[in-house]
């Protein structure tokens, strides 16, 4: 499975911000998305969640051989500050979110079983999620997006605010979770990327290049990606969205009042 992205570009006002991309992601890799803050990633994932129109270009699953639309199940998508519903305790959140989507979940499993595998202590679980930290919401986001199992992973920048077990947690289940998906992973840090990801991708005057990972042990190269993201300084869009959707859902008003006043990035 791939995904093929061709031709994509977008615009706020005069501005562009992603100029004729073409690239292919591959699946079972983890893929770092690397750009100063301002680059475009948050643009480039809501154009592939489809929360904003292209302004050109096309993107799509390429399965065996064949194209294949991809579709808002085929999606998970968190971003750097989590969204959850603090009313709910975390049990309760995730009981919900396993009801409404009886049927499409592969090899669905007890709560207490997930509450295991992303690493929720068991007096914690029947707590309300407005009590949690930051990192615990982080983690229910994760874990409602890993049981989905979708074909596509967007995460932007979601371990920036972590602290440093948490953040090593996470890392460790994306690692083994990666299998039979299409992860792309968001970041500023280019040591969080050269630590995570299998391959890494650089978003740079609103291009991506894919950059040989191997070259980033030596200093020249790593200047030369520093002095890439330097040049970014000048020429930021306004604003990035911060939140989190698990896989299918949409933010359609709200994109379109973003898209129309060039408020996203």
């Amino acid at each position: 499975m791939q995904l093929e992205i061709r031709h994509l570009a977008k615009k706020f006002d005069k501005k562009e911000v992603l100029r004729d991309i073409s690239f292919t992601f591959e699946e079972g890799k983890i893929y770092g998305l690397l750009g100063r803050n301002g680059a475009g990633k948050t643009t480039l994932f809501n154009c592939l969640n489809r929360d904003i129109l292209l302004d050109g270009g096309e993107f799509y699953l390429e399965i065996a051989g064949k194209r294949e639309e991809l579709g808002a199940e085929d999606i998970g998508y968190v971003l750097s500050t989590p969204t959850v519903p603090e009313f709910l305790t975390g049990r309760e959140f995730l009981k919900f979110f396993l009801e409404i989507n009886e049927g499409s979940i592969p090899d669905p499993k007890p709560a207490d079983a997930y509450f295991d595998f992303i690493g929720i202590e068991a007096e914690d679980r029947d707590r309300l999620m407005k009590d949690y930290s930051h990192g615990m919401k982080n983690k229910m986001q994760m874990l409602v997006n890993m049981i989905a199992q979708p074909k596509l992973l967007l995460l932007d920048e979601p371990l920036t605010s972590l602290d440093v077990v948490v953040a090593e947690e996470m890392k460790q289940l994306l690692r083994a979770d990666k299998k039979g998906r299409i992860t792309i992973f968001s970041t500023h840090i280019m040591d969080l990327a050269l630590d995570l990801c299998d391959e890494i991708v650089l978003l740079s005057r609103g291009e991506l290049e894919k950059v040989d990972k191997e070259n980033m042990d030596s200093q020249e190269f790593k200047e030369k990606i520093l002095e890439a993201l330097r040049e970014e300084q000048g020429a930021q869009a306004p604003g990035e969205r911060q939140g989190a959707q698990a896989p299918g859902e949409r933010q359609g008003a709200q994109a379109q009042e973003e898209e129309a006043d060039g408020s996203h990035i």
